[in-house]
């Protein structure tokens, strides 16, 4: 099987690849009282050229891991009880030490030397097969990429070969980079091998994209997340490997860069080359921000305290200023956004202004801020920063899109809440009709919107408009009538029959579709009341366990079921019915005459000439004389 080497430290490769000593050489040390196995690592060799800080620095045995405290503490009490599992699945973003760690955990497998003669995670000094191991060269430890390796015949090849004994180490170990890349063939066809493999093989999987992996074969692996590397961790890791590299790094320098790597070891390795040869006289704050095109951090609260303020030209000048030093604006608006996510978690997060990749002025300046600004601006500006933020990394001229981002936020984060307003409207004479008129936005800024209300009082007013009388409705057959008056005969119909009413009072309703009925029968539903009735209704849906109730036409049909049967027992009815064999009741309506109390005589109508009135007791007599065969 041909291997494939995957490189944590980056995809570099050498005609000549320099071999540190893993006992000299051992990678990441940030403690004061490293132990003989963290040396310094030693300078490249002529031959070799340059090695870059990500690979010379590389871990090469579990104490020197960042960061992955919890992971080592298991592999340790698993290795001291022999309950090594067969496979492991190891996950993290990129960066993190995944295939660096599986080299180093096949290199504790196969270690080797005299007076150890079993696995151990306790590997002091260079051991028989080591070196070999963390060179990728050895012939019983075997890597593949599954990037570029996704189907079943290279699956097959590892299948054909594990019932063979490993040449010179104790077990085979096979390492799979990114196996959520391999198809669903190979998955499969790995599956029964995963489950029982023989007792000299191990199997070791890298993925960052867990949720791709099937479950079958998680469920046969012993899982490690690895976790992303907080700021401090990276922050003291560069200062570490600048120390060895003899560079002078300002921490503020080193923390910029433990930002921008986003939790991965790797890309802050490859950060900090790339600052010590941007820089002259060592890695400096301004040459960083210069190569990363940040903005000045004291420049970003700048910039926020404007846009807060409803400065919308001091904050366009701000920006513009920014973006001719050479900031990306989408940076920009990226680092604002943090900055608002900074202040929300000041205001709700006790310790939250102890975070050590702020300075002590930031600090103090960002606690000034959280006190001013509540909670529904900081919500409010971080929606519209995101929103922004997409706008600008998709706009021909990011710069130009900026700026109207800047424009809306300026425009909306001094504005009045509702409650302000409404409270302004009052005082300023009621809120008349035309109040909301006149208070409008001014070229001043959003103070201004508000401004012309004082003057509302000395200003005529016209009169106000007739008021138009609202329509009540106080049940759901009121609702039901005002549709078909309405015409509205489809929402009448989908109100009777398509849903079950759960509450009702006035201006609210709560109903539950049917299936079949759309969920948008309740927006449709709120849209017809609000206009007919002149007032708003909310309409909504219910959520979660719905009591069972008819709906309307169910509970018209119980209604005229109880009506017939109730028919079906007056002495007329039953006479009628036994008059005419086979008669039924169709409907039964009640008569919209009364009779005047007392009386037993329906009178006449007095707008028919022709109506004599009805007695209804010579009806009775009449019908209780006739002949038994008169119909």
């Amino acid at each position: 099987m041909t291997d494939s080497v995957e490189n944590l430290a980056g995809d570099e490769s050498e005609d000549a690849p320099h071999v540190p000593d893993p006992a000299t050489e051992p990678g990441f040390d940030l403690g004061d009282d490293p132990a003989p196995a963290a040396a310094a690592a030693e300078p490249a060799s002529e031959t070799s050229g340059y090695q870059v800080l990500a690979r010379k620095y590389r871990p090469r045995v579990f104490e020197d891991l960042v960061g992955q405290e919890a992971m080592v503490r298991t592999l340790k009490n698993a290795f001291e009880t022999n309950r090594v599992a067969h496979a492991f699945m190891l996950t993290g973003v990129r960066g993190v030490g995944k295939t660096t760690t599986a080299r180093i955990l096949a290199r504790a497998l196969n270690y080797e030397k005299p007076g150890v003669d079993g696995p151990t995670i306790h590997m002091d000094g260079l051991g028989v097969h080591c070196e070999a191991i963390m060179e990728s060269r050895h012939v019983d430890v075997m890597e593949m990429d599954a990037a570029s390796r996704t189907g079943i015949d290279d699956i097959r090849e590892i299948i054909d070969s594990v019932r063979y004994l490993p040449v010179s180490a104790r077990y085979k170990v096979y390492i799979i980079d990114e196996v959520h890349m391999l198809s669903k063939q190979a998955f499969n066809g790995l599956l029964k091998t995963l489950e029982e493999p023989p007792a000299h093989v191990k199997f070791i999987f890298a993925t960052t994209e867990i949720r791709k992996v099937p479950v079958t074969v998680l469920s046969r692996c012993q899982r490690f997340d690895l976790r992303r590397l907080s700021v401090e961790e990276l922050a003291g890791l560069l200062g570490s490997v600048a120390g060895k590299e003899n560079v002078e790094a300002e921490e503020a320098a080193l923390k910029l860069i433990a930002r921008a790597a986003d939790g991965s070891a790797r890309d802050s390795l490859s950060l900090l080359d790339r600052a010590i040869a941007h820089g002259q006289n060592g890695v400096r704050e301004d040459d960083v921000r210069d190569m990363l095109g940040l903005a000045d951090r004291a420049r970003i609260f700048d910039l926020f305290d404007l846009l807060m303020k409803g400065d919308i030209g001091g904050a366009l000048n701000e920006l513009r200023a920014q973006y001719d030093v050479g900031a990306d604006p989408a940076v920009v608006l990226s680092d604002l956004a943090d900055l608002t996510h900074w202040l929300t978690r000041l205001k709700l997060v006790d310790g939250a202004s102890e975070d050590i990749a702020m300075s002590e002025t930031e600090r103090q300046r960002g606690s000034e801020m959280a006190k001013r600004l509540p909670i529904r601006v900081l919500s409010r500006t971080w929606q519209m920063l995101l929103k922004g933020l997409a706008e600008v990394q998709g706009a021909a001229r990011p710069i130009a899109a900026a700026e109207m981002v800047m424009v809306r936020l300026a425009y909306v984060a001094d504005g009045p809440s509702p409650e302000e307003l409404a409270e302004q409207l009052k005082s300023a004479g009621g809120g008349a009709p035309g109040a909301s008129r006149t208070a409008a936005p001014s070229s001043d800024g959003p103070r201004a919107q508000l401004r012309s209300v004082s003057s509302l009082r000395s200003e005529p007013r016209p009169a106000p408009a007739q008021a138009v009388p609202t329509l009540m409705l106080s049940s759901i057959e009121d609702v039901v009538a005002l549709l078909a008056k309405e015409r509205n005969i489809r929402l009448k119909h989908a109100l009777e029959a398509g849903v079950r009413v759960v509450s009702f009072e006035a201006g609210r309703i709560e109903i539950a579709p049917l299936e079949g009925t759309p969920n948008t029968i309740a927006n449709e539903l709120s849209e017809a009341l609000s206009k007919a009735t002149g007032q708003r209704w909310f309409v909504s849906v219910a959520r979660g366990e719905v009591p069972v109730a008819p709906t309307l036409r169910e509970q018209a049909k119980t209604r005229e079921e109880a009506a017939k049967e109730e028919a079906r027992s007056d002495p007329l009815v039953k006479a009628a019915l036994a008059a005419f064999p086979g008669a039924e009741i169709v409907d039964v309506r009640s008569p919209d005459l009364a009779l005047p109390e007392g009386e037993d005589v329906i009178p006449a109508d007095p707008d028919d000439p022709d109506d004599p009135g009805i007695d209804l007791d010579a009806m009775a007599a009449d019908y209780d004389s006739r002949e038994p065969d008169q119909t």
